[in-house]
């Protein structure tokens, strides 16, 4: 398993990849773009090269961009659904010049409509932007599970895995699973039975290989708040019982990522992934006394 987290790009996205090395990060997530603005700047050529170079540098591993929140392939407003069609594409576009592993993005929200209504709208999107250099990127398009609020898409494995299912399965379709977003949707990742039925869940609907990262959020909020408010790895109310999914056998060749604020302001340091070990341990260890 390698360990990592979301760390900020100012200065260029180089300084992300050697900030992770600093703190003894294997993977690392960035944004491509502010993740709360429409423009997404154009591809710099020698940007993506000082990244890739820095990645090598440090040893980073799995490397992930995260696409602006604004994005809703369920939007009834044409100008927000073109706009969010254009985001996806473009930050495909940089992801592939870093040479990432995956865009993780939202769906959006189908505005009350259900899933199958917002299907013509989200597959023709998803589509575009896996054309993007399709013939030479191995960057997938990684759908994250949602945390439920505001008749959000990707709730549950069975709709995830219905996008996936619609699209023909391309293997340049991966998924992402946040713990913050399962516990607030009510999965209670704190019992060891409720992971196992997941797990198998996931790889009877999706495929586990098409796991490309965990999102290692703890919860500031109680189980089934329907809100994603992020706690540090193990100083939340998930706890040490975030090393119930992270030692679970069929997840050990998954890269796991915090999206946690970190103990200070620069963010996740060494303490973070430290802990991210630690749990990561204690559940292997768990797992092998069963």
């Amino acid at each position: 398993m390698e360990f990592g987290a979301h760390l900020k790009t100012a200065g260029g996205a180089h300084k992300a990849a050697e900030r992770a090395g600093e703190i003894g990060a294997d993977a690392l997530q960035i944004f491509t773009q502010s993740p709360r603005m429409w423009h997404h700047p154009e591809v710099d050529p020698d940007a993506a090269a000082r990244f890739r170079a820095a990645r090598t540098d440090h040893g980073i591993g799995t490397v992930t961009c995260h696409a602006t929140y604004l994005i809703n392939l369920g939007a009834t407003d044409e100008d927000v659904y073109s706009k969010s069609v254009e985001a996806l594409r473009r930050t495909m576009l940089t992801a592939q010049a870093y040479a990432a592993d995956g865009v993780v993005f939202h769906l959006g929200s189908h505005l009350g409509r259900g899933l199958d209504a917002a299907l013509d709208q989200v597959i023709p999107a998803l589509r575009a932007a896996l054309d993007e250099g399709k013939k030479r990127s191995r960057t997938r398009l990684v759908i994250e599970n949602s945390a439920g609020a505001g008749n959000t898409m990707g709730l549950t494995l069975e709709d995830i895995a219905r996008v996936i299912d619609e699209l023909g399965r391309p293997k340049r379709i991966g998924v992402c699973l946040d713990t913050c977003h399962l516990w607030a949707t009510g999965v209670d990742i704190r019992d060891p039975v409720c992971v196992d039925e997941l797990v198998s869940e996931l790889d009877e609907r999706i495929g586990v290989d098409r796991l490309v990262c965990l999102h290692v959020n703890d919860a500031a909020l109680p189980l089934g708040a329907r809100r994603d408010v992020h706690a540090d790895p193990g100083d939340g109310l998930i706890g040490r019982k975030l090393s119930v999914i992270l030692g679970h056998p069929k997840l050990q060749q998954v890269a796991a990522i915090t999206e946690s604020p970190g103990p200070g302001p620069a963010g996740p340091d060494t303490s973070t992934i430290a802990a991210l070990r630690r749990l990561q341990k204690a559940g292997v260890r768990r797992h092998a006394r069963a």
